[in-house]
């Protein structure tokens, strides 16, 4: 609930307009010497939170039989660890909240009319249904079956079995004299002619609507789940029973409505109200359409079938965002690591010293709110200092498979973390720079990885070379492209960048070659020297082709782009190099990843000043 505070308009920190002077207010309307404001502020925030609510008791025999079935649940699909075992510090149970809400209990055939009336009134929380069933109320459709329709003691009409069960299944009885429903004339149509007006054409229902799907049988020897309880993996909705009131109900309803509770048949459903209604408010504090409604019900003598009782909303852990857990288990002001990047079914952490303590128990976390989608939790120890650009990572949890699929761009790639290197960050850059492919062109992917470019590539261009120094890239690189079909599009290399550079363009296959990617931001700008001199061997007017040139890099610098542009020019040993510098993203602080664009200029090709690479 809200809570009122009064200020002084001389002691707010900010300027009111009664403290400004005389010239910004007209003059016959004098700026008073003291002014009070009186201000609203809610002090808890609407929705459910860790700090609202109630934890459960210990003896909570109901609690208790739930989290064995959840516990027991999660062994049997293999998603159970035992928090001894693993030396987990991270208790469940101390995510269970307990939740005081009111509710309307009406009858299940009117849920959905009333649900529409109510709306505006009803409990609007995240992933929490405001339609719950009532323990207990519920029927066994096995025993519905055998049941008839109910007589009616008012008109003492009696009704054979035979009549019963033809209502059941026609909707109403053969010789009634009533005209049928739109949807059973129809039906009764369908089953008597077809299309063409012939008689009894027996498919033509079958043709003209879709099989329901059978429920799922039960696997032999579980627990049924009782349909009455409302219960789902994170939430259980229990009708307190014990909750007084009725005389309130007299004195806004008239005599005789407040006897009334408790006697039902049939199913009943729950409509939750809002959360501003969970007090012990009385009856006239309600919301005009809920009282409307129950006006309503006494007027028409349906009194018996709505009720206002009190609930218990309980929410486990399951319900809670991550973020939520892990702000309430961090210590007080520590920074939440909320983001990661997911490669497959991998969580990539970049956890800061801060956060190493407590690793395990921010991975756990992070796997539960992310399964199953999540399946194992790594964080990075050391910075990428190896040739094959291969991080050293460290599995905190989940199973240690470090093996798996990622899809983009329509394609699947198989990647082993441990052995290759993969950003999925990058995916929105990758996709960009192949726009300006056609299928004309020639790409020669120099650092080709698993092959993220080269592989989406081949789908739009003529040809593509690809090269990698880490011969498991490679290896990977030909089972994707297998896995793709674009293995006869496609001509996989494993050698250094400089050597394949110079390899490509002293053969043929060079000549052809429109585009080129260098995507090794740590080393791609020096590689470039392997370009001076590549067309010494052949002739300036043999009609030579000169590609487009895309390097990537990092830079620290003031001017990120005029520092790279620098690098360029210095390492090629030309002046004269028109530059599309573009930047990709800021891979840490003051420290941008850039991308340059340049088409191969003809002094270069032809330099003298060329580079050794044996």
């Amino acid at each position: 609930m809200s809570k009122l505070s009064l200020f002084r308009a001389n002691s707010l920190p900010f300027p009111v307009l009664s403290s400004y002077s005389a010239r910004f207010i007209p003059k016959p309307y004098p700026t008073p010497p003291k002014t009070l404001i009186l201000c609203a502020f809610s002090t808890v925030p609407y929705g459910p939170s860790l700090l609202k609510g109630k934890k459960p008791l210990l003896n909570n025999l109901r609690l208790a039989s739930t989290r064995r079935e959840r516990d027991a649940h999660r062994r049997k699909i293999g998603d159970f660890e035992d928090p001894i075992e693993k030396g987990e510090l991270l208790d469940e149970d101390e995510f269970t909240r307990i939740f005081e809400v009111s509710a309307v209990r009406v009858p299940a055939k009117d849920c959905f009319a009333l649900e529409n009336r109510l709306r505006g009134h009803l409990l609007n929380w995240p992933r929490i249904r405001n339609i719950a069933r009532v323990p207990g109320d519920e029927i066994d459709e096995d025993v519905v079956k055998l049941l008839g329709r109910e007589s009616d003691e008012e008109d003492g009409e009696e009704e054979s079995v035979v009549d019963s069960v033809d209502r059941r299944i026609r909707g109403k009885a053969e010789g009634d004299g009533e005209r049928l429903s739109t949807v059973l004339h129809r039906d009764q149509l369908a089953k008597t002619f077809n299309s063409t007006g012939y008689l009894k054409f027996r498919n033509l229902a079958k043709i003209s609507r879709p099989k329901r799907k059978r429920k799922t049988e039960r696997a032999e020897g579980k627990e049924k789940v009782n349909r009455g309880s409302s219960r789902n993996e994170f939430a259980v909705v229990e009708v307190v029973e014990d909750r007084g009131g009725d005389e309130d109900f007299e004195g806004l309803l008239g005599e005789g409505y407040g006897g009334s509770r408790g006697r039902w048949r049939g199913s009943t459903r729950l409509l939750l109200l809002d959360e501003r209604y969970s007090g012990d408010e009385e009856v006239q504090d309600l919301p005009e359409a809920i009282k409307v409604l129950f006006e309503e019900a006494k007027k028409t003598d349906a009194s018996l079938s709505f009720e206002l009782v009190k609930c218990r909303l309980t929410l486990f852990y399951d319900y809670w965002p991550m973020n939520e857990v892990l702000e309430a288990l961090l210590p007080k002001g520590m920074i939440v690591p909320s983001a990661f990047e997911m490669v497959g079914h991998i969580a990539h952490l970049n956890l800061r010293d801060e956060h190493l303590p407590y690793k395990r128990l921010i991975a756990k976390v992070v796997l539960d709110k992310n399964q199953p989608k999540i399946q194992t939790v790594v964080n990075k120890i050391d910075p990428i200092h190896n040739d094959f650009r291969t991080m050293q990572l460290e599995v905190l949890a989940g199973n240690h498979s470090l093996v798996t699929m990622v899809v983009e761009n329509g394609l699947r790639f198989h990647v082993d973390l441990a052995r290759v290197y993969w950003n999925s960050k990058l995916g929105t850059e990758r996709q960009r720079l192949l726009l300006g492919f056609d299928q004309n062109d020639v790409v020669c992917d120099v650092f080709a990885g698993v092959g993220p470019i080269a592989l989406a590539a081949a789908r739009i261009v003529k040809r593509v070379y690809a090269n990698d120094l880490n011969p498991h890239a490679v290896e990977f690189m030909e089972q994707n492209s297998v896995v793709n079909k674009l293995e006869k599009r496609i001509e996989v290399f494993n050698m250094d960048g400089r050597r394949f550079i110079k390899a490509m363009f002293s053969s043929d296959k060079g000549q052809k070659v429109t585009q080129v990617v260098m995507n090794l931001p740590k080393d791609a700008a020096e590689s470039l020297d392997a370009f001076r001199g590549v067309y010494n061997d052949r002739y300036r007017d043999e009609g030579l082709s000169f590609p487009t040139i895309h390097v990537y890099g990092f830079s620290k610098a003031a001017d990120p782009e005029f520092d790279f542009h620098e690098r360029i020019r210095i390492v090629l040993s030309e002046v004269a190099v028109d530059v599309k510098m573009r930047k990709v993203r800021l891979v840490a602080p003051g420290k941008w990843m850039l991308c340059a664009s340049f088409i191969l200029p003809k002094s270069v090709a032809f330099s003298r000043k060329t580079i050794n690479v044996d």
